[in-house]
Formats: structure tokens, C-alpha cells, sequence
């Protein structure tokens, strides 16, 4: 999930014209949790991926990345 989420949420703060410190805020959470995630550094909570997916108004499936990952482990 890392790669695939951490550019996923990236390229929709982006596509938003969000900052990462408007997005912590919208999203209640700090500007370093945000780094953080889109850094790959460190993963969401259950709780903050649905909180997220609901805030950019997309299914959990497409925030993770599923298709890619369903793509990688069926060589």
C-alpha cells in the first residue's frame, strides 16, 4: 500500500490546490502526519484512510492503490 497510497494522496491534495497544512487541518490532523503519509514513512489508520477517502470523495480501493496491487501479485 505504501508507494500506492503515499502518491495517490499526494497527486489528490495536489489536484485540490490543497497545502499539506490545509489538508492536515481539513482532515484534523498535523501537518507532520501528513509529510509523513506521502513520504512513505508512515501509514494511516483505518479510521484516517476512511476519513480521507471520504474527504476527497473517493473509494478506499482507489486511495490504496487495490487495482495496482491486484496487478502486482498476480504474475
Amino acid at each position: 500500500m505504501r508507494t500506492e497510497f503515499k502518491n495517490n494522496l499526494k497527486f489528490l491534495r495536489q489536484e485540490r490546490g490543497l497545502g499539506q497544512v490545509e489538508l492536515a487541518k481539513k482532515l484534523g490532523v498535523s501537518k507532520g502526519i501528513i509529510s509523513l503519509w506521502e513520504n512513505g514513512l508512515r501509514e494511516p489508520s483505518l479510521s484516517s484512510l476512511v476519513a480521507i477517502s471520504l474527504f476527497f470523495e473517493t473509494s478506499l480501493d482507489e486511495l490504496v492503490g487495490m487495482e495496482e496491487l491486484k496487478q502486482k501479485n498476480s504474475l
